[in-house]
């Protein structure tokens, strides 16, 4: 009798957590299909952003370059001028400060290996990459949201928040990560249409000595950037 239980007590558990994946899945890919949809968002192979920011009381441009599937880049301009760049090539992360480029630590690019897609959402439908747990309803950013848990193959652990009206990305915790310094609290707004994708464009990044809100005032993908943005 104690092993039936124990058995029956097995396939509940079980039903239950592939309950809560299926439902995790389905809004996912609501969001994608909300951001343009899976074949438009699969067609990003390079993706291009400039954003204008205030650090230390100085108006500068943050610029990201990316490219399929892993490569990217991140600059800071100051008055028309690159003051700090960093970047991995697909392999080995870089800095790149006063001209010179040097290895980076190493530790902080360990989720890397792990990208598929520029865009996210398609590597969290992935269940050779993340493993999905439904939490339920809560508010974020001021919107009725549902909570999905995404876990990393490498045992990064990401709360997302998907707004239940837009079905898009209002907000992301990063509370358990492989990489050095990368725990987080990132929300997302003002959604806007470039082309065919949708995407925010205003990021804030939630920190205890002051938020950094970000505002993106360029994007476009799969035009000018190629390998040699990453050496």
């Amino acid at each position: 009798m104690k092993l039936n239980i124990t058995v029956a007590a097995i396939f509940l558990t079980t039903a239950v957590l592939t309950a809560q994946k299926s439902k995790s899945v389905e809004i996912i890919e609501k969001s994608i299909q909300a951001q343009g949809g899976k074949q438009v968002l699969e067609n990003i192979k390079t993706l291009y952003t400039k954003s204008e920011t205030v650090m230390d009381g100085r108006n500068v441009f943050w610029i990201t370059k990316e490219m399929a599937p892993n490569k990217g880049s991140f600059e800071i301009e100051y008055q028309g001028r690159i003051v700090y760049k960093s970047f991995y090539d697909g392999k080995t992360g870089y800095d790149v400060i006063n001209g010179q480029k040097k290895l980076a630590d190493q530790e902080e690019f360990k989720d890397k290996n792990y990208r598929r897609h520029i865009i996210n959402s398609l590597d969290y439908i992935d269940p050779t990459l993340y493993t999905l747990e439904y939490i339920g309803e809560e508010k974020a950013n001021n919107k009725n949201c549902d909570k999905i848990k995404a876990t990393l193959v490498n045992g990064k652990e990401t709360y997302l928040y998907y707004d239940k009206a837009s079905n898009l990305l209002v907000k992301s915790e990063v509370v358990k990560n492989a990489e050095k310094n990368s725990y987080s609290v990132s929300l997302y707004d003002d959604y806007k249409k470039f082309g065919d994708v949708v995407y925010e464009t205003k990021d804030t990044f939630v920190s205890e000595d002051g938020n950094q809100v970000v505002k993106i005032v360029d994007l476009y993908y799969n035009k000018k950037i190629s390998e040699s943005n990453f050496k």
